[in-house]
């Protein structure tokens, strides 16, 4: 059974930055971040394959937020910077893409709540 747990989430106002922790028991997986703010569907919001060499970027996070990991570690991390209110919501990590890394993941995290104040 693959864990993943998340860390890192909390409020900060507009303009502020948040970084996000994501370790999974197991191997290494390609992972993935998704959100989903209230009455709005989830979202994919960033990607890191296995080695870290490849990072996939949403369009309304790129140039703000960055992902990496420490594969020794187990641990992904989502850094957010400039962050705006439209960025609130829970983000979810997500290990083992099927198929490429916007889609559909085999595991998944518990979720992690990120509030930006205006």
């Amino acid at each position: 059974q693959v864990q993943l747990g998340e860390s890192g989430g909390g409020l900060v106002q507009a303009g502020g930055s948040l970084r996000l922790s994501c370790t999974t028991s197991g191997r290494t997986y390609n992972m993935g971040w998704f959100r989903q703010a209230p009455g709005k569907e989830r979202e994919f919001v960033a990607a890191i394959s296995r080695s870290g060499a490849t990072t996939v970027y949403a369009d309304s996070v790129k140039g703000r937020f960055t992902s990496s990991r420490d594969n020794a570690k187990n641990t992904v991390y989502l850094q957010m910077n400039s962050l705006k209110p439209e960025d609130t919501a829970v983000y979810y990590c997500a290990a083992d893409w099927v198929g490429g890394p916007t889609g559909q993941y085999n595991y998944w995290g518990q979720g992690t709540q990120v509030t930006v104040s205006s």
